[in-house]
């Protein structure tokens, strides 16, 4: 799959989320930033993202993707060494 058809994939799954999507192949990684994530543990945040691929997944045409979830905060916080 192409950056582009996974980051859509994420922005239609997670409300309001912004897609960083990095490397390629199986040394794919994504951040998700998302108000969405408020109040939920990184276990939830995971599912939430996980669901929006989940498919892709299954079928095969995505294998690997390393993924960090992150509240709006928490991404300011992170961009600011203070994470």
């Amino acid at each position: 799959m192409q950056a582009e058809q996974i980051e859509q994939l994420i922005k239609q799954g997670v409300p309001g989320a912004e897609v960083l999507f990095s490397g390629e192949g199986c040394s794919s990684q994504v951040v998700v930033v998302s108000p969405a994530f408020e109040g939920k543990s990184l276990l939830q945040q995971q599912r939430m993202v996980n669901a929006s691929l989940g498919e892709h997944f299954a079928d095969g045409s995505l294998h690997a993707l390393s993924i960090k979830t992150y509240t709006p905060a928490q991404w300011e916080a992170a961009k600011q060494g203070r994470a």
